[in-house]
């Protein structure tokens, strides 16, 4: 079961802690090993390989594959009272549009055989 954050009214935050910009937090490094740091990962990126053709389309399905799952796992699902709240209004509307296009169906039947006769 997912875990639910409940907010209470006195919760909320002041109105003058609102207009304040919020405070950014120090680097704990040093600029110089920043940069050192972030060139590193350019030449990481840089020397990468290609996969061989022949192999790159199942590389790509199972990067797929993978996102796919990440994706999934971040979904909240409805619980089971939700659910049937939806399955219901699903065969709510159904039957008003099958009721609708009946009608239509039934309302064109008489006018071309009004016009055909």
């Amino acid at each position: 079961m997912a875990h639910v954050t409940r907010i209470k009214a006195n919760d909320t935050p002041k109105p003058e802690e609102i207009l304040e910009a919020p405070k950014k937090p120090k680097d704990s490094k040093p600029k110089k090993e920043a940069k050192k740091a972030d060139k590193k990962v350019k030449e990481k990126k840089e020397t990468g390989k290609k996969p061989f053709i022949l192999i790159r389309p199942f590389v790509t399905f199972g990067h797929y594959l993978r996102d796919s799952w990440r994706e999934l796992r971040q979904v909240r699902w409805p619980n089971r009272k939700a659910t049937w709240k939806m399955v219901l209004a699903v065969f709510v509307y159904t039957a008003i549009f099958i009721t609708f296009l009946v009608a239509l169906d039934i309302l064109f039947d008489w006018i071309f055989s009004l016009i055909l006769k």
